[in-house]
């Protein structure tokens, strides 16, 4: 019996897809363009069934790619080419299992979509701040497996902060669970470090437990116009002394940004932006006075000519109409021709000067290049795009920006992974011990390179 009857046996009709047309979309990343084949779709719909499928494959030396939404912007989650593998999507993985709003946790499955989850908790009145553009498709597997990022890892975290607990399908078919509730555990390893964020490389994620916050009481959105990131730096500095950490997220979008925005989306700041940058900023308090503390706050930046013209969202639209700004940056870049895309991150206090230097670089060797740099100032993340269209070397320009990022202490991969993408940068800019500590960690786990090769 072959690999495909054997999961078929065991899956039953509905846990295995042959159909070519209905396997096209878990075969290419989100973008676009990358793709590769596969023996079959496995959809098991219980972590016992995954575990199953995951022995029949390793005795048939069939490597599997582990897929969520299938949403990720590194092809971290599609077949390569040149090995016989399926594809396993956890789409009927897909229950919340338990809510608890005095501990404040939720346990969900794999397959459960984040934007549900959130859902899930609000009508708990809590919060999940795992939250990104990607979250009415992207799954908890997917964002536990690449470590996600987002809007608010300024004040809550990456996705890393949120885990409890996490239910683990190793290469072999065991089950590893550990799906437990508790802010206090230093019982031995804590091994679902290992699995956070490594890709669905090292184990397939089947459920987990989140840690979640109490409903914040007072939200406040305002929009301000700076001069140039270093001065937006400064306003940082302030708000973090006024503020602390009720600020959620401090976003940063460049003059290109803007002037995209207004060519492609005809969406045009309500604020004088003139001279210079755009900040979003985002609070959340579970007491009042967050508005009035804001308020003073930007009162004394301008004060210092540290903001040119500034405004505070007075309703949820007005609110959802400022980051609109912030989340259309990508499509208005799309409209433009598209880009040669980096997610980086450098240390906070040298974003300014990050993007000083990898500007003069850019535009000494390419003469006419066009640099969009947007994204989240507050936790060091910038999206460091290239409005190139086909004008330049993708490989010469991914070497200035990562040679930069490295020397400033920086990563190459900020939130989105490595994937496909960015493994040949990866091996070239991370350090050799670094590198084969991956590899002894790779091959004592997953000696037979089962788990979705070719990436990481």
């Amino acid at each position: 019996m072959g690999i495909i009857e054997s999961l078929q046996a065991e899956l039953g009709p509905r846990g295995v897809i042959t159909d070519p047309e209905v396997m096209v979309p878990y075969l290419t990343d989100w973008k676009g363009t990358t793709s590769g084949p596969a023996l079959c779709l496995v959809r098991p719909a219980s972590t016992s069934e995954v575990s199953r499928a995951v022995k029949l494959c390793a005795a048939a030396n069939v490597a599997i790619v582990p897929q969520g939404g299938n949403s990720g912007l590194s092809a971290g989650a599609v077949p390569i080419e040149g090995r016989r593998q399926i594809v396993m999507t956890f789409e009927r993985l897909n229950t919340v299992r338990a809510v608890d709003p005095i501990g404040l946790t939720i346990e969900v499955e794999a397959g459960c979509i984040l934007q549900t989850v959130r859902e899930q908790a609000v009508a708990a009145d809590c919060l999940l701040p795992i939250s990104f553009a990607a979250e009415g498709t992207a799954t908890i597997g997917g964002i536990v497996s690449s470590n996600a990022g987002g809007i608010n890892v300024l004040r809550y975290g990456m996705t890393r902060a949120h885990l409890l607990g996490l239910e683990v399908v190793l290469p072999d078919g065991e089950i590893l669970s550990g799906l437990r509730r508790l802010r206090k555990n230093n019982a031995g390893y804590d091994w679902k470090q290992l699995f956070i964020g490594s890709e669905g490389t090292l184990g397939i994620v089947t459920a987990a437990v989140l840690k979640l916050v109490p409903a914040p009481r007072e939200t406040v959105t305002a929009l301000m116009a700076v001069e140039s990131p270093a001065a937006a730096l400064k306003v940082f500095a302030l708000a973090q002394r006024a503020v602390g950490d009720q600020i959620s997220a401090f976003e940063l979008i460049s003059d290109t940004s803007i002037k995209l925005l207004k060519t492609h989306l005809g969406l045009e700041p309500p604020i004088d932006v003139t001279a210079g940058w755009l900040i979003v900023i985002d609070g959340a308090s579970s007491l009042s006075g967050l508005r009035d503390a804001i308020e003073t706050m930007l009162a004394e930046a301008m004060d210092h000519g540290l903001i040119l013209d500034a405004v505070i969202a007075g309703s949820d639209s007005q609110a959802r109409a400022l980051w609109k700004l912030r989340e259309s940056v990508t499509e208005a870049e799309a409209m433009a021709g598209g880009s040669i895309k980096h997610d980086v991150s450098v240390p906070i206090s040298v974003v300014p000067a990050f993007l000083e230097a990898t500007g003069h670089l850019i535009a000494g060797q390419f003469p006419g290049m066009v640099v969009n740099a947007f994204g989240h100032l507050g936790d060091g993340n910038i999206h460091y795009n290239v409005l190139a269209a086909g004008r330049a070397d993708p490989l010469a320009i991914n070497a200035i920006v990562h040679d930069q990022v490295t020397a400033m202490g920086g990563s190459i991969s900020a939130e989105h992974g490595i994937g496909q993408y960015r493994r040949d940068e990866f091996a070239r800019c991370a350090a050799p011990t670094e590198l084969a500590f991956a590899q002894r960690l790779k091959s004592a786990i997953d000696p037979a390179n089962l788990l979705n090769p070719g990436k990481v």
